[in-house]
């Protein structure tokens, strides 16, 4: 039979026979006996016993202690059996460095390093653990209570004694967030600091790095527009010299000669390296050498002469400077612009001559065109156009046939001064209009059209008239104080810009009349134009006001008690140079002796300037048809921003305006339009080098 199991801690009586008898089954109750007698005092000793607790690591040692009573012996032995090594250890180091412990100093002393651990097991028995980290961070002065460590994904750490506090690593999270927050607000301080100072900066660095920088943005001395410019690199040399211009003055102002002298030599520099150039690939191969140059010159008179109050009063001063240089020179683009409309180029002077060589060469029995007959039989379309120009009157009469549906009906009757008569007439016998009729007049051969009829040919004999166009030390100059030069141009003293006025005396036996001017181009039929019912009207026109333009108070003078009379200032303005004239209603009305008047009342020049369209304006008021517009589109010599779609739509396109399409001025954009009509491999055209 087995013997009986002895416990380690039993008394001499407790064994014996009986103990055969009982078996195991006496064992738990001994366990328990022993722990409460035994080990449960000692545990209540060392927490709350007045005395200190001696806890060696070395069990010899502590044996050897004769000044320990037996409880605290009793208690030491007993804890080794409970406690591991790792925790006997611990006290035992900090017990060396911090001397004997308690658990008042436990309680008056926490630290993070012991925690609550997992349940690990399914029996949930808690075990008291200490975190590996005990090891190194308890190795100084820092002490070590007994705590529970919470759940792995648990914020708070509860100490023996109930109290809760938040994790090491929860704590270093929130110190993470407080030091982000402040920098981001040191960030945003120093940026606002700094805001104000980045622009200039900018430009300045720019500069001096300027192999390297993106030269898309032009500006140095304000926020930059963003876009890549092809003239970036020009606009930013030129305000660089305007800076430097600035920058100048204040040094000269400030007796700082050796920075005037580098700024004036920067200046001529870049200067020359600008030159003429509009664009980055017209600069010259040194621009980006005298620009790096200009920018350093320019951060140093930054750093000894910058005043914003002075240099924006500077800058307002040189802006006013300029303001009154862009008038001037508007004035003389004005004025030059107006004599370059005045003249006649070189190439068709070169074949007006040579035409009217060849018209005088032929015998007077070729100088006559066919279909005469066609001239006053009113069931025609009769075309009415005055000109001294041949290219220009070729133009219009080769568009219209070439739209025409029944070219054959179509009559043109050409009015021309003594000057260009036989090159018209030697031009259109070359060039035949096809089927169409075409006649050719001289002005000068009127003998009807005199001074004692006409006012206007009576006012250009008075003295006053040849003062205003005729005296020689008159300013020739807008700038000088001259003023409405365009009314001073010689067609205005040509009677072919007058006839308009006459087409009934020209054209006795015609019912309509088509009036065209020689810079318009015909883009499709007309003829419909002769289907309109002017209700009682007599001219038929395209009219062109807006909401404040092309009104009669553009024209005429309203101060002037005749027109304020007369005329409401609102009218609305219309168009000459495409305009369909009904004869019979302007003989009932008698519009040339309505012209007459006014005229003769305008010898002054009191009523309006000079000009056809004023008078025209008051000669046909109130008997005006308005045309559909798409008949007549003008403004090909003065207007860039016309739809091209409107040119395409409309019948006739019209080059009112100085920029005529037979000069070098002309829109190039517009002047296809015109030189489709063009045959530029005749022999006198390519004799005179006209050229598109």
């Amino acid at each position: 039979m087995a013997s009986p199991k002895r416990l380690p801690y039993s008394s001499a009586g407790a064994g014996g026979g009986g103990g055969a008898r009982r078996g195991s089954g006496a064992l738990p109750p001994v366990v328990v006996l022993v722990f409460l007698f035994v080990l449960a005092p000692s545990i209540f000793f060392v927490v709350r016993s007045g005395g200190h607790v001696h806890v060696a690591s070395d069990p010899k040692g502590a044996d050897g202690n004769q000044e320990t009573d037996w409880q605290e012996q009793l208690a030491t032995n007993n804890l080794k059996s409970v406690l591991s090594k790792e925790v006997i250890d611990a006290i035992a180091a900090s017990q060396q460095e911090t001397g004997t412990l308690n658990l008042d100093f436990f309680r008056d002393h926490p630290s993070p390093s012991w925690k609550t651990d997992d349940l690990v097991d399914h029996k949930m028995n808690t075990n008291l653990v200490v975190d590996d980290k005990a090891k190194t961070q308890n190795s100084s002065a820092e002490h070590v209570p007994l705590i529970y460590k919470a759940p792995k994904d648990g914020s708070v750490i509860v100490h023996a004694d109930g109290h809760q506090v938040d994790t090491a690593a929860k704590i270093a999270r929130r110190k993470l967030r407080e030091i982000r927050r402040e920098k981001r607000a040191m960030d945003l301080v120093r940026k606002d600091d700094e805001a104000l100072v980045k622009l200039e900066n900018a430009a300045i660095e720019r500069s001096k790095a300027v192999d390297s920088a993106v030269l898309g943005k032009y500006s140095i001395w304000r926020k930059e527009n963003e876009n890549e410019n092809s003239d970036s690199t020009v606009r930013l040399m030129r305000d660089q010299i305007i800076m430097a211009r600035v920058y100048s003055v204040l040094a000269k102002s400030k007796n700082k000669h050796g920075l005037y002298q580098e700024l004036q030599s920067r200046i001529k520099e870049s200067h020359r390296a600008v030159g003429e150039a509009t664009a980055d690939a017209d600069l010259h191969r040194s621009a980006p050498d005298r620009m790096r140059a200009m920018g350093q010159v320019l951060t140093k008179a930054r750093e000894e002469l910058y005043d914003c109050k002075v240099i924006s009063q500077r800058l307002r001063a040189m802006l006013q400077s300029a303001d009154e240089q862009v008038r001037s020179l508007k004035k003389q683009s004005t004025f030059l612009s107006q004599l370059a409309a005045k003249t006649i180029p070189n190439s068709i002077h070169c074949l007006s001559m040579r035409l009217t060589i060849d018209y005088y060469l032929l015998p007077v029995e070729k100088r006559k065109f066919p279909r005469s007959e066609n001239l006053e039989n009113p069931e025609l379309y009769h075309y009415a156009l005055f000109s001294d120009n041949v290219l220009a009157a070729s133009v219009v009469v080769n568009s219209t046939i070439m739209n025409a549906k029944e070219p054959e009906k179509h009559v043109f009757h050409l009015v021309t001064d003594k000057l260009n008569f036989g090159a018209m007439n030697m031009w259109f016998l070359l060039n035949p209009p096809g089927k169409a009729t075409i006649h050719v007049e001289n002005v000068d051969e009127f003998k009807w059209l005199n001074s004692s009829y006409c006012p206007v040919l009576r006012q250009l004999e008075s003295a006053a008239m040849k003062e205003f166009y005729f005296k020689a030390d008159r300013p020739t100059t807008l700038s000088a104080g001259s003023s409405n030069l365009k009314y001073r141009n010689p067609k205005y003293l040509s009677m072919l810009n007058h006839l308009r006025f006459y087409l009934p005396e020209i054209y006795p036996k015609l019912d309509k009349i088509l009036f065209l001017d020689d810079d318009i181009v015909v883009q499709k039929d007309l003829t419909g134009l002769w289907d309109v019912d002017l209700n009682g009207m007599v001219n038929g026109a395209v009219f062109t006001c807006g909401e404040s333009f092309h009104r009669f108070d553009k024209y005429l003078n309203f101060s002037n008690p005749h027109i304020a009379r007369n005329f409401d200032p609102n009218a609305c303005g219309w168009a000459y140079g495409m305009n369909i004239f009904d004869l019979k209603q302007w003989k009932n009305k008698d519009i040339t002796g309505i012209y007459h008047k006014w005229q003769t009342m305008n010898e002054d020049r009191v009523l309006w300037k000079l000009g056809t369209l004023p008078p025209g304006l008051m000669t046909f008021y109130k008997l005006t048809h308005p045309l559909d517009k798409s008949w007549h589109v003008l403004g090909l010599g003065y207007n860039p921003s016309i739809d091209r779609s409107e040119i395409d739509n409309a019948a006739v396109a019209h080059y009112n305006g100085n920029m005529k399409p037979w000069l070098e001025l002309a829109m190039t954009k517009y002047r296809p339009y015109w030189t489709r009509y063009i045959k530029y491999d005749h022999p006198y055209i390519r004799g005179c080098n006209l050229s598109e």
